[in-house]
């Protein structure tokens, strides 16, 4: 069964996420603080972590952080609303979605849904794609440019993995949020802006002068040809 790692600081929350995703059979482990959670993270290796930015303790982006420093493990943030610098912060520190709360519980069981499939399926997808001298190992899913590894996130090499398949051709934000999550979501496009921003700092030689992931000013982003 697949475990999902949930932490939040307030009871009611986790018990709604604990009735649903277990209704929809996962496995739910708990963590009322970022101590407990890298704890139970560490201990256990949760297929994927529910995250609350606002602990008590150690605060949601910090336990990214740290997660991101020997995990690829997939993370949904939750958020209140008006935390827009948090949320894109988070994502840029390596969170793989969000959910602004309330939420719908619902919805918090379509998006575990969803990350998981795109992660399995960066994982289990049989080629490679080369531009040049980018390299996605798709199988694998390792990054590299020349001899140096990149360091994604599963929706960070997805997202990369999406542009590469077709070197040159340029995609809206739309379009990038439909390859990630099966259905565009309008009030998500930022957090495409802050996938991109996060993979040319690990990819790029100069993220201010990018060579393979370029704006194309009002419409998008694309993979430059080799």
């Amino acid at each position: 069964m697949t475990t999902v790692l949930v932490v939040d600081d307030e009871p009611k929350i986790v018990q709604l996420a604990r009735d649903y995703l277990e209704h929809a059979g996962f496995t739910v482990l708990t963590a009322p603080d970022g101590r407990t959670g890298l704890a139970l993270a560490s201990q256990q290796h949760p297929e994927l972590i529910v995250l609350d930015l606002r602990l008590p303790d150690v605060d949601g982006l910090d336990v990214t952080r740290t997660l991101r420093k020997e995990s690829t493990v997939p993370i949904i943030m939750l958020t209140a609303r008006g935390e827009e610098s948090d949320k894109l912060i988070g994502l840029e520190l390596g969170a793989d979605d969000y959910l602004v709360k309330p939420f719908s519980p619902k919805e918090l069981v379509a998006r575990v849904r969803a990350v998981l499939r795109r992660y399995a399926e960066a994982r289990t997808a049989g080629d490679v794609l080369r531009s040049g001298d980018l390299v996605l190992d798709l199988p694998r899913m390792r990054a590299s440019v020349g001899d140096r590894p990149v360091d994604l996130t599963s929706t960070e090499f997805q997202l990369l993995a999406t542009l590469a398949r077709y070197p040159g051709r340029v995609y809206t934000r739309a379009q990038l949020l439909d390859a990630l999550h099966g259905v565009a979501f309008e009030s998500y496009e930022r957090a495409i802006d802050a996938h991109v921003k996060n993979i040319r700092r690990k990819l790029e030689p100069d993220s201010r002068r990018p060579r393979y992931l370029q704006t194309v000013h009002g419409v998008g982003y694309k993979l430059a040809d080799a």
